[in-house]
This record gives structure tokens, sequence and C-alpha cells, in this order.
């Protein structure tokens, strides 16, 4: 799923991390959330010039997710999704909530996640991780006109 987000984000993204996976994968996967997350806030520095919002709606099939994202500094989270099934191969369902968790309170920023329609839980990852891809792109862009510019009328982000 991190390929999806690197591929339609067009980022680079090349992640190598060791943890108690003989326990299980919640620790490492909520730690590669917050290590993203943490990364992304420092790219993105004062955030002059970039506009900001992103949303993308993600078909595949039958599943259909959508993601909104607001680069505030403000960490929120949204997740409506439900899966019909605890795993995907052996990956449990519930750590994909808590790598977006991670993510977000280490970014600093807005995420609504919505799975409109759907039945296989594949499907429905993977529409979830190319939408917030895409939106994340659209929301780190620069907005040409507005380079040294904040986005917002607060004067700090």
């Amino acid at each position: 799923m991190m390929e999806q987000i690197a591929r339609h984000g067009l980022f680079d993204l090349s992640i190598k991390a060791n943890g108690d996976l003989h326990i299980d994968a919640h620790h490492t996967v909520e730690d590669i959330g917050i290590t993203i997350g943490q990364a992304l806030k420092k790219a993105l520095g004062d955030k002059k010039g970039v506009v900001r919002y992103g949303h993308a709606y993600v078909p595949l099939d039958e599943a259909l997710s959508r993601v909104v994202l607001d680069l505030s500094g403000r960490p929120g989270f949204e997740f409506n999704v439900t899966f019909n099934r605890d795993k995907i191969g052996e990956f449990d369902v519930d750590l994909f909530y808590e790598f977006f968790q991670g993510l977000v309170n280490h970014a600093g920023v807005t995420l609504h996640i919505d799975n409109l329609k759907g039945r296989n839980a594949h499907h429905i990852a993977e529409t979830i991780f190319k939408a917030f891809g895409r939106a994340l792109r659209m929301a780190v862009a620069l907005d040409q006109r507005a380079l040294e510019q904040l986005p917002s009328t607060k004067g700090a982000l």
C-alpha cells in the first residue's frame, strides 16, 4: 500500500523498518505512519505556496473511496471504513487506522477517509491508499499564484 501512496502521490518513498513482528505488526505499522508524518511535516516547512487542501475519489472494481485532507497544522482524523473481514492475507485491517492516525498526529493534518462502496477488502484498502496519495499530491502542490503566501487568512499554519 505504501507503493500506492508513492505512485499516485508522485512521491519518492523508500521504507526500511524493523519491529517486533514476532508479536504482531501493530507497532511497526504505527511507527511507519508516525515516521512518514514527521517526514511530511519537515518537508513542508512553513507551507508557503502550497495548495493546502486535497481530495480524491478512487474506484477499483466495486469499491469507491474518498479522501479529503487539509495541511492545517492540526491533527484531526475521521476514518469511516468498514471491512467485511479482519485480515487481508496476514495483515490485520485495524492497522490501516493505526497507520493513518500516526501519520495525522505527527504531520499535523486533518484527514477524512470514507469508503463509499465496496465488498472486497483488498479493493477497499487499495482505493484508500491510492486516494490518499492523490489527495496529498494535490495538497502539497505549489500554487504558482501564491508562492510567497501561507494558504491561511490567520497568517500561520
